[in-house]
């Protein structure tokens, strides 16, 4: 082996040239290197596309139909703007979006308070609320995306309680309007200090505790009783006056049909042909046959004839 003092220079280009060609195996080798690298290459692009795609992924957000986004930033903390509907740009790991619905939600709160007259009530209410769009980056900063719970759940304890102490249990059942426009009105005025809008407010449940009902009842009960009481004295009173005119009418034509007589006799006659009519046409219009004596079915008008008659 020569040291490496001894080996003899690489020979130059053009010595090289005059050598003779490489094998075959040199010429594959040199092509696998070179496929190598393209590969490299195209997998740094492939990367590189990778990444970018990441990155716009990470830089577009959608705000959903009836919501709005708010944007806080590391930098500056939270934007004034607000955001709309649609796909919008932001700054990766710098701006964080954060939604809001707009639209009216329902909140249905159950209460339980006092009346006037130191009756417990039980009362549920169901309230439309939604934020004012403007003031969303002030409600996030003071409240949170939480709002309504922190917010709607006291006010509406304070207002129920302030306002149902102003009527009697009576009261909260017949002027039941009055008491629910009373309670739209302060719950409207207070809920703007927070920014919320409040669409609707009615009470949707009102009730009373057990001995108050049991009580309630036992009124209705009492006053039907009354009532039908008054009922029957009335028809007891109608009776009498219709059994005393009734009377009346009876003696006045009785005493008609006396001076009748006593001022004409043959009125009587008159009477018993009428009443031998009568008997007449109720047989004749019966289906069977009957022979029955005149002088009992008042037929016979010859009166002084069955006086006589009856005399022997």
């Amino acid at each position: 082996h020569l040291s490496r003092v001894d080996r003899p220079p690489a020979p130059s280009r053009a010595v090289a040239a005059c050598l003779p060609a490489q094998p075959a195996t040199t010429m594959a080798a040199q092509l696998n290197a070179l496929m190598r690298m393209s590969q490299g290459r195209g997998a740094r692009a492939l990367a590189a596309v990778a990444v970018g795609g990441f990155v716009l992924s990470r830089a577009l957000y959608d705000v959903p139909g009836g919501h709005r986004a708010v944007i806080f930033s590391r930098f500056v903390g939270v934007k004034r703007s607000v955001v709309g509907e649609g796909t919008h740009l932001r700054v990766p790991w710098v701006e964080k979006p954060v939604l809001f619905s707009v639209r009216s939600k329902p909140t249905v709160i159950p209460t339980l308070t006092g009346s006037k007259d130191l009756q417990t009530v039980k009362i549920t209410l169901r309230v439309l609320s939604r934020p004012v769009e403007s003031e969303l980056p002030t409600i996030y900063e003071r409240l949170g995306t939480d709002y309504e719970q922190r917010v709607l759940t006291g006010l509406i304890n304070e207002v129920l309680k302030t306002v149902v102490a102003q009527f009697n249990a009576s009261q909260l059942i017949t002027q039941r309007q009055l008491v629910s426009g009373l309670v739209k009105q302060r719950l409207v005025e207070r809920a703007k200090e927070f920014y919320i809008v409040l669409d609707d407010v009615s009470i949707v449940d009102l009730g009373f505790s057990k001995e108050y009902e049991r009580a309630i009842e036992a009124k209705k009960v009492a006053q039907q009783r009354a009532e039908r009481a008054k009922i029957v004295v009335e028809q007891a009173r109608q009776e009498k006056a219709g059994t005393i005119v009734k009377a009346k009418g009876e003696a006045e034509a009785a005493r008609l049909f006396s001076d009748a007589i006593k001022a004409n006799p043959n009125f009587l006659k008159l009477r018993r042909l009428e009443a031998a009519k009568e008997i007449a046409e109720t047989l004749a219009r019966g289906r069977n046959t009957a022979y029955l004596d005149p002088s009992v079915l008042l037929l016979d008008t010859d009166i002084e004839r069955v006086k006589d008659e009856r005399r022997r």
